[in-house]
């Protein structure tokens, strides 16, 4: 009978904690479209307010660079932790491609709220805009693939290390040091992401790569393409070393794509992730320990399926690891 009461205890209280889950939602939604029903409206306006003031913590600058090497004046999004301006110290710093997402990627709510419960350690974002050449300055530093996308990724490599990390270090209290320096993108953004942090393990120790286009190729499908041979970065692994200290985090969707070049029932985007993984692991890098994989089910190749993947991509970049906040 104990038991049993403590069970039904158990129990109440599940569902009391999920019907409330289901009602802040609903408070979202409501606000959204404008309703609040009755006595419920001021539980509403708590959460908002709340959140608001949550987010409100952060301190977002809007600036940009003038670009020797892109020819261009490329805007850039800060976002600086909470206590940035009263507290000492140096901040590791996150570089992310494709800045002119972050809204619809929810990045300002989602590192509030690991800010606020404590998930995660206060850091530095800095989010480089893309324009119309996007896939053009997006890519493989080396070489650009068979449509000659990507011919101009080895000057947006250069911005990053040679304007981009320089500004960040003279005006913000960045950790100078590659362990505290990370990357990530999405899409070719992410590949452009893994291209820049494989190639340079002096500047950069840990990368998030979000439904990367790995399938980056040489040579088109049907037309003398080679899965084994002709998928770029798969290449550039193969002819790259091992470098202690690097670790990567991948993520797809099961509904990324419904493309399947070899017919094997396996959608590309995931078959050239785990393909490209089982490179890494070939030049010594260990699954779990050096390599993270996310595969989301029902996942899309859209904003909204990594918005819901970027707490745990979050949350694994300061896992196991021990930071200094001072040069």
């Amino acid at each position: 009978m104990e038991n049993a009461l403590k069970i039904n205890f158990f129990t109440k209280i599940v569902r009391q904690i999920i019907e409330l889950s289901v009602f802040i939602r609903s408070c979202g939604v409501a606000a959204r479209f404008g309703r609040h029903l009755g006595t419920e409206a001021w539980l509403c306006r708590f959460f908002h307010e709340r959140n608001q003031r949550i987010v409100e913590s952060l301190t977002r600058i809007e600036t940009s660079i003038k670009s020797h090497h892109l020819q261009r004046q490329v805007r850039i999004t800060l976002l600086l932790p909470p206590g940035y301006d009263q507290q000492a110290g140096f901040y590791p710093l996150l570089y992310m491609n494709d800045g002119q997402d972050l809204t619809s990627l929810h990045l300002e709510q989602t590192l509030a709220r690991l800010f606020h419960t404590q998930r995660i350690p206060p850091f530095v974002v800095v989010a480089m805009h893309a324009n119309q050449d996007r896939k053009m300055e997006y890519g493989t530093a080396a070489r650009p693939d068979f449509a000659g996308r990507g011919a101009k990724a080895y000057l947006h490599t250069r911005f990053v290390l040679e304007e981009v990390r320089p500004f960040m270090l003279d005006q913000y209290r960045i950790h100078a040091s590659p362990a505290h320096h990370f990357f990530a993108g999405f899409s070719l953004g992410g590949l452009s992401a893994l291209d820049i942090v494989w190639h340079h393990p002096d500047q950069f120790s840990r990368v998030g790569v979000f439904s990367g286009a790995l399938w980056w190729r040489s040579r088109d499908v049907g037309k003398g393409y080679n899965e084994a041979t002709d998928r770029i970065m798969h290449a550039l692994i193969r002819e790259g070393t091992f470098s202690p200290g690097l670790k990567f985090w991948f993520q797809t969707g099961t509904e990324d794509e419904t493309s399947d070049r070899n017919n094997n029932g396996i959608i590309d985007s995931i078959e050239d992730t785990l393909d490209l993984i089982a490179e890494l692991e070939k030049k010594g890098y260990v699954k779990d320990r050096d390599i993270a994989y996310l595969e989301v089910q029902g996942g899309k190749h859209d904003q909204d399926t990594w918005s819901r993947a970027l707490p745990e991509f979050l949350s694994w970049l300061f896992g196991n690891q021990a930071l200094s906040y001072s040069r």
